[in-house]
């Protein structure tokens, strides 16, 4: 018997991969729509009330526990589906990916920008207007909503 290469086990493991990956990109999506929610209620807290401690640990496990794991596990299942698109060795037709990508590294500025300012909300400081926040909390969406339609349609 024949062992099999890395490309091929990969390959026999594509689709459970493609799971993954969008198992993981949903979680990580939808805590990037709930943690600028948890932050506008955070700054409506009375600063140093019980209520705002609880906001604190909140935002806190949300971060830790769903979407900075999800963030990691998007990018892991994410490369290796990259690679066995063909995306490392020049194929061509893969525009529509290099823009996903793109997207996601702009998401993934976002998240780290959101951790930061949760950072800042914990210490007391409240630089963002809750205005701006609800603002800010509809980047998730849009960005996503291009990321599928590239995606699906492919159109480059």
């Amino acid at each position: 018997m024949t062992p099999l290469s890395l490309g091929a086990v990969l390959a026999l493991t594509y689709e459970w991969i493609k799971a993954g990956h969008v198992i993981f990109v949903i979680f990580w999506i939808a805590g990037l729509f709930m943690l600028p929610r948890y932050y506008i209620y955070h700054q409506e807290s009375p600063p140093g009330s019980a209520e705002e401690k609880r906001w604190i640990d909140r935002e806190r496990k949300l971060r830790n526990i769903i979407i900075t794991p999800s963030m990691i596990l998007v990018w892991l299942f994410g490369g290796i589906l990259a690679w066995q698109l063909g995306l490392f060795s020049g194929g061509g037709g893969l525009g529509w990916l290099h823009l996903k990508i793109l997207l996601v590294l702009g998401l993934s500025g976002y998240h780290g920008y959101m951790v930061g300012y949760g950072k800042k909300l914990a210490r007391g400081e409240r630089p963002v207007s809750g205005k701006a926040l609800r603002m800010m909390n509809e980047i998730p969406g849009i960005v996503t909503a291009v990321i599928v339609i590239l995606v699906i349609v492919k159109p480059f």
